[in-house]
């Protein structure tokens, strides 16, 4: 899995990569997203830490916005997940809000008034503070949902099973509360440990890549 995992390292960094602010024109709108943060590295080059794609047709740079921009950790697990983190480093008291689900009326209407609403404020912009500053990403091009969640669960999987991409020892996501995540060294918790890419799958991936 390791020489697999290599591989795709080496052809994801051949794509066109995008920071904040990005221009939304430049991103297509079916794919998957591979982020990198900095200071992190394996392969010879940066690490991927996170792989992630929508479920919604041309949702893709609507979906980046959410992780990049929407001050919202309800609409992004990805977002949740950094301010689990930056809470869990801190040992601030708040982290129990901030697992609090308000995306119904239910919810809102029974945990909203527990919520310290400018508390909440302040750590989704230092999450987006985080993101913003600290990520990259490249877009792998796929526009049937069904082959988009496939290709998502074994690049995730290939990347979890390589003993060569773990993270760093100053990693920000080994504060996180998730063991997944801090063993991992990826920013996600599903799709974990599954089934890898297969020669034909990289073969395809290295394809779109030189397309």
């Amino acid at each position: 899995m390791s020489d697999t995992c290599a591989q795709l390292h080496q052809a994801l960094r051949a794509l066109e990569r995008h920071r904040f602010p990005f221009d939304p024109k430049r991103i297509l709108s079916n794919g998957l997203y591979v982020l990198f943060e900095k200071g992190e590295i394996s392969h010879g080059g940066d690490r991927i830490v996170r792989v992630g794609t929508h479920t919604g047709e041309a949702q893709l740079r609507s979906r980046l916005k959410q992780h990049f921009i929407t001050p919202s950790k309800d609409r992004s697990i990805f977002r949740k997940n950094i301010g689990r983190a930056l809470l869990n480093r801190n040992h601030d008291p708040f982290i129990r809000e901030w697992e609090f689900d308000l995306t119904t009326r239910k919810a809102k209407d029974e945990l909203g008034p527990l919520v310290d609403l400018k508390k909440q404020a302040e750590v989704e912009r230092q999450v987006s503070a985080y993101i913003q500053e600290q990520f990259e990403f490249v877009v792998i091009a796929e526009g049937e949902k069904s082959a988009r969640l496939d290709l998502e669960a074994k690049l995730v999987s290939t990347v979890s099973h390589c003993r060569d991409c773990g993270p760093s020892t100053s990693w920000f996501g080994l504060s996180s509360p998730k063991d997944k995540i801090r063993e991992s060294g990826l920013w996600q918790v599903n799709e974990l440990y599954g089934e890898g890419l297969s020669a034909a799958d990289l073969a395809r991936i290295r394809a779109s890549v030189k397309s």
